[in-house]
């Protein structure tokens, strides 16, 4: 199965919209675990265990696990993820952007090493650095968008005189990543919950790609108006959420309490999508 035939199943057979995303902080970590990278593994499964009916996605930040040396954890923890939920993909959280040799490196990183179905990737150093990842057959790739940070403003939203209609930066991003940039048609693109009109507008330029969404939760963004912004049926969406289901509980109830809070995400997800 492709990345985008896996993500259609899981939303069907999982009845959700929602990403639930794994940053692992050890100084966040509840009761005995608290503050030990080497629990990092144990954190992250039983919360995998837990949510595994629930989530469209997986979406591992590696920056959380490279910084207590614990690209290992993350190694097995996806290969949990294959045992425990089959069903639902994994975007590796990565954010990378290089030339095409070193992105060839990446990729392999990615895709092989971590055994990730999907990537997150700048595309601001142009298509050939995002062309070696496009180069595995089936495999994602979400481009960076209209980030849902603040300061996405500084660049995102400028407007490109040397372009026909002088369109904001993301807005051609939106373009390439729908047109000519989707050379193995599992292209996507990241569009954060913060700026809903922005998702209305990337949805408008890319109606057919697929939409990772975070900023719901913590930082604030408004999920009914997400969906209603993004979702199509032929057109997926992936809203993520991390800290707000991860750390729902600081006590050794933790792993159900991120259910709980999963489920109470799905549900205001899935109220909002329509009907029809």
């Amino acid at each position: 199965m492709t990345f985008l035939d896996m993500l259609g199943a899981a939303e069907r057979q999982n009845d959700s919209l929602l990403c639930i995303g794994l940053d692992p902080d050890p100084a966040r970590f509840p009761g005995a675990l608290q503050g030990d990278a080497h629990r990092i593994y144990d954190f992250c499964a039983a919360i995998v265990d837990e949510v595994a009916d629930l989530a469209i996605a997986f979406k591992p930040q590696i920056a959380y696990f490279a910084a207590h040396r614990a690209e290992d954890q993350l190694e097995r923890l996806v290969a949990h993820m294959r045992r425990a939920a089959p069903q639902v993909p994994v975007i590796l959280d990565a954010k990378r952007g290089d030339i095409g040799s070193t992105a060839g490196q990446y990729a392999l990183e990615a895709f092989e090493r971590y055994g990730a179905d999907a990537v997150t990737l700048s595309p601001f150093m142009g298509f050939d650095s995002v062309a070696p990842y496009l180069a595995y057959h089936g495999k994602g790739a979400f481009l960076l968008c209209r980030t849902s940070n603040p300061g996405g403003d500084d660049l995102q939203s400028q407007r490109l005189a040397s372009v026909e209609g002088q369109p904001r930066l993301y807005e051609h991003i939106a373009r390439l990543a729908q047109g000519p940039w989707n050379t193995n048609g599992q292209l996507g693109l990241v569009v954060g919950a913060t700026y809903p009109a922005e998702i209305e507008r990337v949805r408008a330029l890319a109606p057919t790609l697929p939409l990772l969404i975070p900023g719901v939760g913590a930082q604030g963004g408004d999920a009914a108006a997400t969906v209603r912004a993004g979702w199509r049926r032929d057109a997926p969406i992936v809203v993520n959420s991390s800290r707000a289901i991860i750390y729902a509980s600081p006590g050794d109830d933790f792993a159900k309490a991120a259910r709980r809070a999963a489920l109470k995400a799905r549900s205001l997800l899935n109220a909002a999508r329509p009907l029809v």
